[in-house]
């Protein structure tokens, strides 16, 4: 296992000679403003078993938000949101896909970033064949594909991101960091709560 994560580190340095890998992020770095989270982890390095890459595209939610899950109240599906920071929410969307969020803030705050995109860095062989695609663009350009590339399942639900199988690292240097609103939401439309990596091009859409 030693080795394992050690060759991951190595290939994440070699991918990334100009942004090389900072100290592992710790739940006590989500226990603040959502919005405050969101723009750290743009340039941040996200794993689950040794398979993903950097954060390249956000969303900010918040239970003061009526586009939140956690806006109508506490249920068996969103708990998770209510309970302390640092921990996975992991959901179904429309049935289909599963979405990956990180909760933010005290404990019944109920915030959370949804993790839209990553550029693809480590086990992009897993993520061809678990995504049954080539092009790296493809392979984590939405929070559907991301899931499906780094197997995330509900499984992952309610998981610490401080442990195994997550691992979080941050960023060293200071990205150039566009805002927006959010996609595929019918409320608090305008909100521009929507952060990504300028001139990436493994966003889910491009900034307007």
């Amino acid at each position: 296992m030693a080795r394992q994560r050690s060759n991951v580190l190595t290939v994440l340095r070699l991918r990334h000679r100009q942004m090389p890998l900072g100290a592992k992020i710790k739940r006590d770095f989500f226990d603040r403003s959502v919005h405050k989270v969101a723009r750290e982890l743009i340039g941040a390095t996200l794993l689950v078993g040794g398979t993903g890459g950097v954060i390249v595209e956000l969303e900010a939610y918040h239970h003061t938000d009526p586009a939140s899950h956690s806006y109508g109240g506490l249920t068996e599906r969103n708990a998770v949101m209510f309970g302390p920071a640092g921990v996975a929410y992991v959901y179904r969307s429309y049935g289909i896909h599963w979405c990956l969020n990180f909760v933010c803030e005290g404990e019944g705050s109920a915030a959370a970033v949804l993790i839209r995109a990553l550029e693809p860095v480590s086990g992009i062989a897993a993520m061809r064949r678990r995504r049954g695609v080539v092009e790296e663009r493809a392979l984590c350009s939405g929070p559907g594909k991301l899931c499906q590339a780094l197997g995330v399942t509900h499984k992952h639900n309610g998981l610490a991101l401080d442990r195994a199988p997550f691992e979080l690292r941050a960023r060293t240097e200071k990205p150039e960091i566009v805002v927006g609103p959010r996609i595929g939401i019918t409320k608090a439309v305008d909100e521009p709560w929507r952060y990504g990596l300028r001139g990436s091009r493994f966003l889910s859409r491009p900034f307007n």
